[in-house]
This record gives C-alpha cells, structure tokens and sequence, in this order.
C-alpha cells in the first residue's frame, strides 16, 4: 500500500468538461489525486479549428499519456457510452502499461 493518496488519470472526450469536473470534484473529496485533460476548447472553438494547432494537439495528447503514466488508474468519463478515438487510444495505451481502466457509463 503506497504512502500516499491514490492518482487517477481522468480520460474522456473534451466536450464532456461538465463531466469531467464533477468526477474531478468527486474523487478530489474523496481523498484521491487527480490529473485530467488541462486544454478545454469550447464548442465555437471545435467548430472554428484555428485555436489549437496541430502540433499542440500532438503535444497534449503525448503529455497526456505522461500523466497516465503517472496514474495508479484511469477513469474513463464516457456519458452514454461515448468513446472518441482519441480516447480509445489512451485506453489502449493504459491497457498496455497495465492500468487498471473504468468507465463512469456502460461502454
């Protein structure tokens, strides 16, 4: 049993934000360490495409991964069943680092 508080790694697709911070919120009360997405963009911001370049996109999900690496698990916040392909990587990627994963809704 570590010394410190659990870490989990929050996943799921961005435009879940609302979502991502109440699990956030939840596990924070809870006692536990939390690392989550840091880059929310807006609906406006998804539809222009020009806030966020394609070598920060790049950036943010291989930083990302660094946190699932800091994790001792990940949540996946996936309302209705949702699962991007973004996030399937991260899944994957948790999988392979032998991450334990749950999700917040059936899959």
């Amino acid at each position: 049993m570590p010394d410190r508080p659990e870490i989990v790694c929050i996943c799921g697709s961005t435009r879940f934000v609302d979502e991502m911070s109440t699990a956030n919120r939840d596990l924070t009360f809870a006692g536990v360490i939390v690392v989550a997405p840091g880059v929310f963009l807006s609906a406006e911001d998804r539809e222009a495409d020009k806030s966020i370049t394609n070598e920060q996109k790049t950036a943010l999900d291989a930083l990302h991964l660094r946190k699932i690496d800091l994790a001792d698990r990940v949540l996946v916040v996936n309302p209705g069943g949702y699962i991007g392909e973004s996030t399937s990587r991260e899944i994957a990627y948790a999988h392979a680092t032998g991450k334990q994963v749950s999700f917040t809704d059936p899959v």
